[in-house]
């Protein structure tokens, strides 16, 4: 069997140089005070059923930002800093609300109160909303509002296998990515009023934590539930994943079938009372993805034409940067993510995935314990002796990739993961909660609201051409045209529009056509 180093070899430069990356960026428009804004998403900014770079995520207040596919990190963060600018802009001209710049949300108001996201009156646009309104009975609202970066990334020549051979090695080395990167160990008490916790009270301004927590939003308090608990889903290959989901999309799940589809006045609780309603509800720390056609379930996309990219979900905000995420982080994902494709990568088992599970929710509520370990096939191992050996093991990508480049970048995000992770204080986790201590009364919410202010101002004030508004208003203009002319062009009545996307049937391999519903991408 091959080294990694003959593997790495075996690439080639061409195949490097092929690798592609994009972004989607999740940020809550908030009031001044530190609330969440109320308001709906903003014309000005376009429709977000069909904008190409900015449409919203779970709640009409929480925007998702989203780039095109990119050769380098400089031109994709160029382009996500871009539209940070029109969003920001857009927001002065109406009001005073800012981007929150945390992945734990602000100020909220009672449940039933946060505003799901609209779409217009299209049943690609109504079914986008009744899928937000089943996640609102399913799991809360306030679940609903944490936000996050999505990197999503490929690589030319990779077959299914590979891809799912690079997932394994991701949610087993993933702890890594939690404890350097992680920016979320405190929250606003308003998130989990009524809720049980384990969080600890940090002085008198309503805010909670945990001392040694580096990622909330990955934690127990995060994208978790008894249901989803229930699946023990493998990444052993396309064939054994999709039947994993295939029966989630398909059996019944009593709590769900006693919420319903429709309340007695007729209103629509949710898609389908299956343990998922779609396939975008299965909560993962990275996923297997394909672009898929207008209408097309996307695991009948991914049975159909195989795995096209993966998306890492595990990045929180950090707060310290004024677009959440900066140059050397994303350079340490291309290598790390690469180690992840290139190292030995056994097939996972059941007892591993409840491992797993375990080392996640260890290394977000206490990552940066002394002395914590882990689990790693069954055997105790420090977390940071782990992490070192993973490290140290992806020095020879860097260094490859800095050839190609003929720079020293990539080596540098390897040495500062390095010094970070024997140097914990130098954590972002560590440091939100130095800073919240040494400048906010340990207050969450006014850490970050001084945080988005000064990103609000920081971007403000880069340059901004009369192209650029223009470029912008027109997109934003053609995006709310391009959605009247879905609404106009609907023919079928909504319940069949529902029934019909729903179904068994768009979820298998024939290649039978199917009637166009329109995309529905949440």
């Amino acid at each position: 069997m091959s080294s990694l180093p003959q593997r790495l070899a075996a690439l080639g430069p061409e195949r490097l140089r092929g690798m592609r990356r994009g972004l989607e960026k999740e940020s809550l428009r908030s009031q001044p005070d530190g609330k969440l804004a109320l308001t709906p998403h903003p014309v000005a900014l376009g429709s977000a059923l069909t904008h190409p770079h900015i449409t919203t995520d779970y709640s009409e207040s929480q925007l998702e930002l989203i780039t095109g596919v990119h050769a380098s990190v400089e031109s994709m963060l160029a382009e996500l800093t871009e539209v940070h600018q029109f969003v920001l802009r857009t927001l002065k001209a109406q009001g005073d609300e800012r981007l929150w710049v945390s992945s734990m949300p602000c100020g909220l108001p009672p449940d039933e109160t946060i505003p799901i996201g609209r779409y217009g009156t299209s049943n690609v646009g109504r079914a986008k909303s009744v899928y937000r309104m089943g996640l609102g009975h399913r799991y809360g609202r306030r679940m609903q509002t944490i936000s996050g970066i999505h990197y999503n990334w490929s690589l030319p020549g990779v077959d299914n296998d590979g891809y799912f051979a690079l997932i394994r090695n991701f949610r087993r080395h993933a702890f890594l990515l939690l404890t350097l990167f992680g920016a979320s160990p405190a929250v606003c008490s308003s998130f989990v009023e009524g809720r049980p916790h384990e969080l600890q009270k940090l002085g008198a301004s309503g805010t909670l934590y945990m001392p040694h927590g580096t990622s909330l939003r990955m934690g127990r308090l995060g994208y978790q539930s008894e249901a989803q608990g229930t699946l023990a889903v493998s990444y052993n290959g396309l064939e054994g994943y999709a039947a994993s989901l295939h029966d989630a999309l398909t059996r019944p799940w009593p709590a769900y079938e006693t919420v319903g589809i429709r309340n007695p006045g007729g209103d629509y609780n949710q898609l389908a009372t299956t343990l998922l309603q779609i396939e975008n509800e299965f909560y993962g720390t990275i996923r297997p993805k394909r672009v898929i056609f207008p209408g097309e379930r996307p695991l009948h996309a991914l049975r159909e034409r195989g795995v096209e990219y993966i998306e890492v979900r595990l990045m929180d905000l950090n707060p310290f940067e004024p677009i959440g995420i900066d140059p050397m982080t994303l350079r340490f994902l291309d290598v790390f993510l690469l180690h992840c494709l290139l190292a030995d990568s056994p097939p996972d088992t059941p007892g591993e995935i409840r491992e797993l599970a375990q080392n996640q929710h260890l290394t977000a509520a206490r990552g940066r314990e002394p002395g914590l370990e882990l689990l790693r096939r069954g055997a105790p191992v420090k977390l940071t002796d782990w992490g070192l050996e993973i490290i140290e093991q992806l020095q020879p990508i860097a260094d490859a990739l800095d050839d190609l480049g003929g720079t020293d970048a990539h080596a540098l995000a390897v040495a500062h993961a390095r010094s970070s992770l024997r140097q914990p204080d130098l954590l972002p986790s560590a440091r939100v909660l130095k800073a919240m201590a040494s400048d906010h009364g340990d207050s969450f919410i006014g850490f970050v609201r001084a945080q988005s202010q000064r990103t609000h101002e920081q971007l403000l004030a880069l340059p901004w051409s009369e192209a650029q508004q223009a470029r912008f208003v027109a997109m934003a203009e053609r995006s709310i045209e391009d959605q009247r002319g879905i609404e106009a062009n609907d023919s079928l009545p909504f319940e069949i529009y529902r029934q019909e996307y729903v179904s068994a049937d768009r979820l298998g391999r024939a290649r039978a056509a199917a009637p166009v519903l329109g995309a529905l991408t949440v």
